[in-house]
Order: structure tokens, then sequence, then C-alpha cells
């Protein structure tokens, strides 16, 4: 019977260890799991509801439609811009549809037709409808998050499927 040292046995474990994790390591690089493959880093996988919010044929330039998304309790804005715009939908490319909560401190902004822009009474904080909602000045530090639109060309219906940012209040978007 050979006996071995402290020393040799804290070696003997200590490679064995690293062999082991090395293993452990390397096969899970080869195979990951299938389900894996299907979610985005940093990306979302919550499920919108997908309402019809106006009819792009039916829809004044710069005149607002109010609604909510993604619950009632989500108060939105969908305005046609008249000219085509970054994330805009319908046949123009100038339908574009916003939360109406400031991202400072949740108080309702109204918009306003003669600059363009979702202005906030509260703190006047001021929204470009123009650009994706970029904040341009007051105390908000984030974008209105925009609600994602669809169109079908062939009944002219603008659907709600998403939003892009965090609805102010909210952990997440859907409840």
């Amino acid at each position: 019977m050979s006996k071995f040292s402290r020393r040799e046995f804290l070696k003997l474990g200590g490679a064995g260890a690293v062999t082991a994790g090395t293993a452990t390591m390397a096969g899970g690089c080869l195979a990951p799991p299938e389900d894996a493959l299907a979610v985005q880093p940093g990306g979302t996988t919550l499920d919108y509801p997908i309402t019809t919010v106006a009819n792009a044929n039916k829809l004044a330039i710069n005149k607002p439609v109010s609604f909510t998304y993604p619950d009632k309790a989500s108060p939105c804005m969908l305005v046609r811009i008249g000219h085509a715009v970054p994330g805009g939908v319908g046949p123009g490319k100038d339908i574009v549809a916003y939360s109406t909560l400031c991202t400072h401190m949740g108080c309702p902004v109204s918009y306003d037709a003669d600059s363009r822009n979702f202005k906030c009474p509260c703190h006047f904080s001021v929204f470009d409808s123009e650009k994706t909602g970029q904040m341009v000045t007051g105390q908000a530090t984030e974008n209105l998050p925009r609600i994602l639109l669809s169109h079908d060309a062939a009944t002219g219906d603008i659907k709600a499927v998403g939003v892009d940012g965090l609805i102010y209040g909210r952990q997440a978007n859907t409840i």
C-alpha cells in the first residue's frame, strides 16, 4: 500500500478538478442548447398583443389619434406626420405612435401640431415626433417609448405590435 503525502494528494486532486472543469466547458461550448439560439442577447421575449389602432386611409395629416397600448392603463398617441420619418409606417412611411407618459415622472404629454413635438406640461420636457421620440430638452433623460406599428396595405389598417422602450412606471411593458 503506497501512501500519498498531503502535498501529492492536493496536486492530484487539483489537476483532476481542472481537467473535469475544462472538459465540461468545452462540451458546453461545442453544443449549445437549441432554444438558446432563439433568444437574442439583450432582447426581450415578451409577447405583445396585436391591436388595430387606426386606418391609414382615414388619418388626417398632423392630427393625433389617442389609443391605449399594450393595455388599458397605457395611453398612447398616433400621428400621421405628412412626410417619411424614421420608423414610420403606411403608404408614405409617415405614421408613428408613442406612449404619452413622460419618461421623467409620468405626466401626460400632449402633441403640439405647430412644432410637431410632444410636450410635457409638468417639467417642460420636449420629445421629437419625427425622430423616434427623441428627447430634445427638459428634465427627461430617456426618449418617449415608441409604439411599433405594422401596416396592412390591403385594408389600410395600422396595428400596434410592440413597444420600443420602457413605459414610465413599469418594470415590464406587458403585465
